[in-house]
């Protein structure tokens, strides 16, 4: 009799670690069962939330849960990443991610609680923008070659309105007073549409802006574009020359990616890429992302994407080297 309970446990045992594997793949299969998180580094309303959003709405769809948008914005993008690279890595809690948040804050928090590079892995590279330095038009230059010449006959009378130095604007600002050899001043703001207030206003004569920001008030012409940050011309935005043509080796432009936690299954990281691939390729995506002046990566692979961004880490190690700037 006990031969036989022995027999029949060790026969479940068996059984159990015989069925584990294909009861492990088969929970990686079912995803997604539940919601899925999507943590934005950055407020409501904003362009990559609208962006997030659109995405959302689309994956949503095809995989038949629903992708929420959490905005956990603070401290350059750091509240938002951390909270993600602390998730479980189990397909629920994705990060929207920025060119800050895995790129460039390496460089700027002397104490960032998180690492990019070991604790995300890129899914896909969503899309790009480039920025645009904008001019009260009272100032006397027409062209970013203008801007320079203005600078150098006048320093120290320019101001750029930059959200600080270790954001984009402000390290853009910086680069340009490096190479052009100019001294324009900067003037931090807290919040930028403050910033764009003054430039408006004449108390400051110089922004650089993301398209979305821009375009309507160049448009207006409340603002007139004297430069773009691509190293080539905006598709919608072809009047307006890039800085290169000026300061050559500028290529410069913000950019969101979905990312997940390193360690998230593979099969669910791999269907996110397809899934994500087949958005970027739909023009009914593409145009209205261009439309607000951001431009689809396309369809490409996980591995493509995540080499992509870990190659920019070199790019901006030897930026933040060159305008000598120190994380704080």
């Amino acid at each position: 009799m006990a031969a036989n309970r022995r027999d029949f446990m060790a026969g479940i045992a068996g059984t159990a670690l015989a069925g584990s594997i294909p009861v492990q793949a088969f929970a990686q299969q079912s995803w997604p069962n539940q919601p899925v998180k999507v943590i934005v580094t950055q407020a409501a309303g904003g362009t990559p939330d609208i962006v997030c959003r659109m995405v959302c709405e689309r994956l949503s769809r095809a995989l038949g849960q629903q992708f929420v948008v959490e905005n956990r914005p603070g401290a350059g993008n750091v509240i938002g990443a951390q909270a993600v690279a602390r998730a479980a890595p189990d397909g629920y809690t994705l990060l929207w991610a920025t060119a800050a948040s895995l790129i460039t804050n390496v460089f700027t928090v002397k104490s960032l609680p998180y690492d990019p590079q070991k604790d995300f892995i890129t899914i896909a590279r969503i899309a790009k923008g480039p920025f645009i330095v904008v001019a009260n038009p009272n100032v006397r230059a027409n062209t970013f070659r203008d801007l320079i010449a203005l600078a150098k006959a006048k320093p120290g009378e320019l101001n750029f309105a930059t959200d600080g130095p270790r954001n984009f604007s402000g390290m853009v600002a910086a680069w340009i007073n490096k190479n052009a050899g100019v001294d324009i001043k900067q003037v931090f703001y807290s919040t930028m549409p403050q910033g764009v207030q003054d430039v408006l206003g004449d108390r400051v004569q110089l922004a650089i802006l993301a398209i979305p920001t821009a375009a309507p008030l160049i448009a207006a012409g409340k603002l007139k574009a004297l430069a773009i940050s691509s190293a080539q011309r905006a598709p919608g935005f072809e009047t307006i020359a890039p800085m290169t043509d000026t300061i050559p080796g500028i290529d410069f432009y913000g950019w969101f990616a979905l990312s997940a936690p390193t360690g998230t299954p593979r099969p669910v990281i791999e269907r996110l890429n397809a899934e994500t691939s087949k958005i970027l390729d739909d023009p009914g995506f593409a145009k209205p992302l261009a439309d607000i002046g951001f431009y689809s990566f396309g369809s490409h692979s996980q591995a493509a994407a995540d080499k992509a961004v870990r190659d920019e880490f070199e790019f901006w190690r030897k930026l933040v080297g060159d305008i000598g700037l120190e994380p704080a």
